[in-house]
């Protein structure tokens, strides 16, 4: 290792605080330092590689492409760094276990199951993010992630845990007892979706119907999704688990499945030694998911 050509490492900390803030007041926060400083850290870290590494020709400052790429890097070593400090010193062990779900997820499967986890585990703080967006999984942030697709995603760890299609379903007293309508016929009913980026989103983009239909889509949080299909507010697209027993029991219709049987629940996480905690949780879900199957 050449050390010699390492800039120095003050700016390279202030240039990673900022290309992960996006702005060099919340860098200057996040390092304790001013804005100010800052900026004179950037400047002496382009001046010290001769590179641009931020583009100043619009209203804000805005990584270029060199820039995108030494932030990459940085981030990756700066996150190493951090973790392997809070391994050695127990720090990592302390912190709440982070999980990204979706909300439907949450409200459906994992909420549900969760107080068998704090029966085996009440030692374990827990951080339970609800979103549909896909977050980034980082020794600082998100520990694990429920994500569904087919998969993979590159870089990291992924495991199917719960496999299950996507089902088009509405209440029988929208649609009746009859022959459920054709897939082309479905933009013509009224339609729930859950609020933001989802597996629907991206089933009705795939099927041509974000702008074909006749209704407007009401948008929901994910925990209101299901209440307002059984109750005929609309049709809605979910994975088939979380409505199994709503067909069974005739509560909702199944009007269309998706015939992808590579297509479920991912457990992902990052490669490497778990913490314990973290560990404690992947072979819980594990467990549940089988006994689901």
């Amino acid at each position: 290792m050449d050390w010699r050509h390492l800039p120095p490492l003050s700016a390279l900390r202030a240039f990673a605080a900022f290309a992960q803030t996006r702005n060099v007041v919340a860098a200057g926060e996040a390092l304790g330092v001013s804005h100010a400083a800052i900026s004179q850290q950037l400047r002496a870290l382009e001046a010290h590689l001769d590179v641009a590494l931020l583009d100043r020709s619009g209203r804000g400052l805005q990584l270029t492409q060199p820039g995108e790429t030494l932030a990459k890097a940085l981030h990756a070593g700066f996150a190493a760094m951090i973790e392997a400090a809070q391994e050695i010193t127990g720090a990592r062990d302390d912190k709440p276990l982070h999980i990204s779900v979706t909300p439907t997820f949450a409200a459906s499967w994992l909420m549900p199951r969760m107080p068998k986890f704090r029966a085996r585990h009440p030692e374990v703080d827990l951080m339970i993010d609800p979103t549909p967006e896909i977050v980034a999984l980082s020794s600082d942030g998100i520990d694990v992630a429920l994500r569904y697709g087919v998969g993979p995603w590159p870089g990291l760890d992924a495991e199917m845990l719960l496999r299950s299609p996507m089902v088009v379903v509405a209440a029988p007293c929208l649609v009746g007892d009859g022959p459920g309508p054709d897939i082309n016929a479905l933009a013509d009913l009224p339609w729930l979706e859950e609020f933001g980026t989802s597996e629907s989103t991206r089933w009705l983009d795939r099927h041509g119907m974000s702008g074909a239909r006749k209704h407007g889509m009401v948008q929901v949080p994910g925990n209101l999704l299901l209440d307002g299909a059984r109750d005929g507010q609309g049709v809605i697209v979910t994975v088939r688990e979380f409505v199994a027993r709503d067909i069974a029991a005739g509560r909702l219709r199944e009007l269309h499945i998706e015939p992808d049987d590579d297509a479920g629940y991912h457990l992902v996480k990052r490669p490497g030694v778990m913490r314990p905690v973290l560990k404690s949780f992947v072979t819980w879900i594990r467990r549940e998911a089988r006994e689901t199957v």
